[in-house]
């Protein structure tokens, strides 16, 4: 907790630098080449098989037991929203793709504003995804933010809704964990993924120092 102004001060509203304050060169670079933004899902690879009416009426005839249906996510397409109904977080998101220069300083800050940025180096959520899906945004000091909440391991277990143009994808968190913003760059969350979400934001313990992970997976 952070003292309270006194009468007649105002502490100023100051933003948690850094969402990502360390995005290593080479893991940028690396999913910049092997898994470019703007790959186009495997032919077929979100496809469901549809069997003909026909077919259907001859295996009810025979008395066959119906097979049950699994439930088909929706193909891979640019995250638009995420919400964590447990943390109160319910966001637009928006595309950001690392400048030349955020490459070569090996950091990268979003922009100041209160919405949530998908990394667009990375994957898209969905079917036929090929890698992680990364969320970042800012937690902020003095002021009340969407991404000041996830700093709360009670989240493991709570369910997360990703928003895309093809349709909602549903989650459950894995993971809530800190880290150095110095070695940020070598965690193994930077590792290829395909399905898997994580979020990132400071850390509100320790805003200037750390940041705080929140893993998910697709919910069964």
């Amino acid at each position: 907790m952070e003292p309270e102004a006194t009468t007649g001060q105002r502490r100023p509203i100051r933003r948690r630098w850094l969402a990502v304050p360390a995005v290593a060169t080479a893991g940028l670079a690396a999913a910049l080449f092997l898994v470019p933004s703007n790959a186009v899902p495997p032919s077929g690879g979100g496809s469901t098989a549809v069997v003909p009416s026909a077919v259907a009426s001859a295996v009810r005839s025979q008395g066959a037991t119906p097979v049950a249906r699994k439930a088909v996510r929706p193909l891979a397409a640019a995250p638009t929203a995420v919400s964590i109904a447990a943390a109160g977080l319910d966001v637009g998101i928006l595309p950001l793709t690392p400048s030349a220069d955020e490459l070569a300083s090996a950091s990268l800050v979003p922009p100041l504003t209160l919405d949530a940025y998908w990394l667009t180096s990375y994957g898209m959520p969905g079917a036929g995804s090929g890698n992680t899906t990364y969320i970042v945004g800012h937690s902020w000091d003095g002021r009340d933010a969407p991404f000041n909440r996830l700093s709360d391991e009670s989240l493991v277990g709570k369910a997360v809704t990703v928003t895309t143009a093809k349709g909602a994808l549903k989650y459950v968190v894995d993971s809530v964990t800190t880290h150095d913003k110095n070695t940020l760059k070598d965690s193994d969350l930077w590792n290829v993924v395909p399905n898997r979400v994580v979020l990132i934001s400071c850390y509100t313990e320790d805003p200037w120092g750390k940041n705080v992970v929140v893993t998910a997976s697709p919910a069964p």
